[in-house]
């Protein structure tokens, strides 16, 4: 694992905001995560603004800028009404996502980027090749990457990771972000519910797991307070996407 660092925080950081994206190819559950990471945010008392990462093709080919699929989450200590400027944090599937926002100006000097590194050591000598390149680029562009591997603990405990890997991501987040990992199991819980125990429990096993790799592999523990007021307030906040509103307001 490269630019691995032991933990040995006990204490979160605490932070105003943070702008976090989590970026992988279409159909690999970047976009669940982010929004099950925002609602989390929401219940804590957070603000939360969260923008969908659009692919810029229908049914993009894997492994491409085009084929960027994914979510952008703001949450701070005040209510956010934008998404921001640069990201704070990323997480990539793969390296090849990360170019369309490169190129989108997403992210600055000192992003952290927590990229798959299972590409490595891909079989194909062009995808391997890739990776390198990509990796050293970004660091010679002032992001700080972490070679991680996602894959390789979620194969741990599912046999595809890729539908399950968007989970153990979602674990990662809520530990740098202390966020309440029971509010997390709850809304895993909800979201699979009509598919039964058989794909509850893995999917958050694969959350526990993700909490428990960045808590033991990861240096970065932060915490963002409820903005002020907050506690007041939740009992009349609503979580919700940009469509469920606009089907809220066309019902009243």
């Amino acid at each position: 694992m490269s630019d691995q660092v032991t933990n040995s925080q006990d204490i979160p950081q605490i932070i105003n905001e943070h702008i976090v994206e989590i970026v992988s190819d279409s159909g690999e559950g970047a976009q669940k995560c982010g929004q099950t990471f925002g609602a989390i945010g929401g219940k804590m008392g957070n603000g939360v603004w969260t923008v969908e990462i659009i692919p810029a093709e229908i049914q993009p080919p894997a492994r491409t800028p085009a084929g960027g699929s994914g979510n952008r989450i703001r949450v701070g200590s005040k209510i956010m009404t934008n998404m921001g400027n640069e990201a704070d944090l990323v997480v990539g599937f793969n390296e090849q996502v990360l170019y369309a926002r490169i190129a989108n100006g997403a992210y600055k000097d000192g992003t952290i980027v927590l990229l798959e590194n299972k590409w490595a050591n891909d079989p194909q000598e062009k995808i391997r090749d890739e990776y390198a390149f990509a990796v050293k680029e970004f660091r010679e562009n002032g992001l700080i990457v972490h070679e991680l591997p996602l894959e390789q603990e979620c194969l741990k405990i599912v046999d595809n990771a890729r539908k399950g890997k968007n989970m153990f991501v979602l674990g990662m987040l809520c530990r740098i972000y202390n966020r309440d990992t029971k509010l997390g199991l709850n809304e895993i819980h909800n979201a699979f519910q009509h598919k039964g125990e058989k794909i509850i429990k893995p999917n958050q096993d694969l959350f526990k797991a993700g909490y428990q790799f960045a808590k033991d592999n990861l240096e970065y523990f932060f915490d963002v307070p409820p903005y002020e007021g907050a506690e007041d307030d939740l009992a009349n906040i609503v979580v919700t996407t940009g469509n469920t509103a606009v089907g809220l307001g066309v019902m009243a």
